[in-house]
């Protein structure tokens, strides 16, 4: 019970405080100036680099693993998946100058949109027909969360609509190059089962920092040498970028041992009630204010997340049952058989999902 606690306590703590330092690290103003902080590159491949080291940590010291070797085609897939990571998050951060913290927040909860869309095209895969409710659910949600946001009573200071519109094509860009992320690591993970969900953060993360890296030490890019500028005169900036990095990194090791100890199916419930808290704290303490339709809006989104938990857990206790009976009423040399095929599956599906959770605990 105390590992649980602990557990809960470090994903709320990283991530509450994670979001709230990048609400301000891309929306405050620093210094007399009023300057803002606009190298988003910079700041992924700040996370990226913390992320990556953390991970190394987590492997060698608390797990006491040695590291994946790596082959031409591991490289190959790591630097695609970290390509098109790389490229997600700038659209992300982008649309926070056009639309306000808590609608990218709930914006984002429907990755489940373009993760679902991105495997059946890119990947063929099928899904039970729930699933589809819940994506409905979910987008409707988001959908009356924008629409009644403009000119309601108690929205806060309304957003023009050019603006609103922008804001929320640059979240859907981002959402979309998301899902292929996804889909992708899924893949990695099908086709490779000797990597594990520590090995994806930790090398995918590395592969980022590489990509990044080279793009901002290009002569014609002025970025690195502006955000390092903009850090020496705003030492605040400086606290807050790097607080920002460790406490996304930090956070995925308590994303790691929960999924590890308790299953899945608590951490999705930990990492909803999480956005859903983001989206408290960012209303109570950034001048945020929702409409009552809003806050409607809001529970529709959440009760499509709690449908998708439901069906999860029962969806995964039925198959188990009605596998293993036949099995053993049968022959028993057909049970010593399948045996050791139900324990090579397991990393894949394991880590899988780690991947997936990781994706929905940012």
């Amino acid at each position: 019970m105390l590992d649980f606690v602990v557990c809960v306590g470090g994903i709320y703590v990283c991530f509450l405080t994670w979001s709230a330092l990048q609400e301000r690290v891309t929306t405050a103003s620093y210094g007399e100036a009023e300057e803002r902080f606009r190298f988003t590159i910079v700041l992924n491949a700040l996370q990226a680099v913390a992320a990556a080291l953390v991970g190394y940590v987590y492997i060698r010291v608390v797990q006491r693993k040695a590291m994946l070797t790596m082959t031409r085609r591991r490289w190959r897939r790591f630097f695609q998946v970290a390509f098109l990571n790389s490229i997600a998050s700038p659209f992300g951060y982008m649309a926070l100058r056009y639309i306000n913290y808590p609608t990218l927040t709930l914006a984002k909860t429907c990755k489940m949109v373009p993760v679902l869309v991105m495997n059946k095209v890119l990947y063929r895969r099928q899904y039970p027909r729930h699933k589809y409710l819940v994506v409905a659910m979910v987008s409707a949600g988001v959908s009356a969360f924008m629409l009644l946001g403009k000119g309601g009573r108690g929205a806060g200071r309304p957003e023009p609509a050019g603006h609103s519109l922008y804001g929320l094509l640059l979240v859907l860009v981002n959402l979309a190059v998301d899902g292929a992320v996804n889909s992708t690591q899924d893949q990695v993970f099908a086709e490779d089962r000797e990597v594990s969900g520590q090995h994806m953060m930790c090398i995918m993360n590395l592969c980022s920092a590489a990509l990044m890296g080279a793009w901002l030490l290009n002569p014609l890019n002025p970025e690195l040498a502006l955000a390092a500028r903009f850090l020496r005169a705003h030492p605040q900036a400086m606290v807050d970028v790097g607080l920002f990095a460790l406490c996304g990194a930090l956070g995925q090791c308590f994303v790691f041992y929960t999924l590890a100890a308790f299953g899945s199916l608590t951490l999705t419930t930990v990492t909803v009630t999480r956005k859903f808290l983001t989206i408290l704290v960012s209303v109570a303490f950034n001048g945020h204010r929702l409409a009552g339709r809003q806050w409607l809006a809001t529970a529709l989104v959440f009760a499509g997340i709690s449908l998708d938990v439901y069906k999860k857990q029962t969806g995964d206790r039925r198959p188990a049952t009605i596998k293993e009976q036949p099995a053993t009423t049968k022959e028993q040399p057909a049970t010593t058989k399948e045996q050791p095929a139900t324990t090579k599956e397991q990393p894949a599906t394991n880590s899988a999902s780690t991947a997936r959770h990781r994706q929905a605990a940012r």
